[in-house]
């Protein structure tokens, strides 16, 4: 089986009909608008040493083709081939039909009237795996600042990174620790990168929870890959959600989302 198989897949389920009306990537987020509508988002990766395949001028062109470019070595055009992608698996209907549901800190705020944004907290998320993690071995492969608190009762705890932070290792470790883990939460970003596959393969001893703004919302990852819980983000209102990340990133920005979840066994019990 090739890497490449996984990206296969994710890109074969998008219908040909589906097309770019606005495409945009600002220094911290790549977003595609469509006339589904919805709106797909991508951390934007920078880096672009590799030619780019494809013009950058998308509107018009089918999501189906611009989603091929996440497997582009030019990091910053694969970033808008993710947004094409989750642009399709982060429409809410779409969503909903794959079995992700809002998540219970957000559907307990619909519930007492509030909104199920909530703010789209990503520390809410890490929060019920608290007293799961008590005396184990815990990955978080991006940094996420809040994780550490989050997961504090873990026995041995290790935040994995390319642009390292302090304490943080180094990504290469994840040959090395990742398969000691008990539990991984890997960043959807990591499909920029092309790190996703091996990283997810490393991670078959443990509970994998993929999540983060960037992360495919998409069956076939629970089904036949082996990930046991996936988080990400559907917008109720696309093209506000396409403008307010144009801006500062911040909780005003995802005002017109929340987080879905699914586990591998589509309702998830906490």
């Amino acid at each position: 089986m090739s890497a490449w198989d996984l990206y296969d897949e994710l890109i074969d389920a998008i219908p040909r009909d589906i097309t770019v009306v606005r495409a945009a990537q600002g220094p911290r987020w790549t977003r595609i608008y469509t006339n589904n509508p919805s709106c797909g988002i991508a951390l934007t990766m920078s880096a672009s040493s590799r030619p780019a395949q494809m013009m950058d001028d998308y509107v018009g062109i089918p999501v189906r083709a611009i989603a091929q470019l996440s497997k582009s070595w030019n990091f910053s055009e694969a970033s808008f081939g993710l947004a094409a992608l989750n642009s399709y698996y982060s429409t809410a209907s779409v969503a909903a039909e794959h079995g992700f549901v809002i998540d219970p800190a957000g559907a307990a705020a619909v519930s007492s009237g509030g909104s199920a944004a909530a703010g789209v907290s990503w520390d809410r998320v890490f929060s019920p795996f608290s007293e799961r993690v008590t005396g184990k071995k815990v990955a978080v492969i991006g940094h996420f600042p809040f994780a550490p608190k989050a997961l504090h009762s873990a026995a041995e705890f290790y935040m994995l990174e390319r642009q390292l932070n302090e304490g943080d290792y180094p990504d290469s470790a994840a040959e090395y620790l990742l398969p000691e883990c008990d539990f991984v939460f890997i960043s959807g970003s990591a499909f920029v990168n092309k790190t996703a596959p091996r990283l997810i393969e490393l991670s078959r001893q443990a509970q994998t929870i993929l999540l983060g703004p960037s992360t495919p919302l998409a069956p076939v990852l629970l089904e036949e890959y082996g990930v046991d819980q996936i988080d990400g983000v559907v917008s109720d209102k696309p093209l506000a959600t396409f403008e307010a990340l144009g801006e500062e990133d911040n909780v005003s920005s995802w005002a017109n989302g929340h987080i879905v979840e699914r586990g591998a066994g589509v309702a998830l019990s906490r």
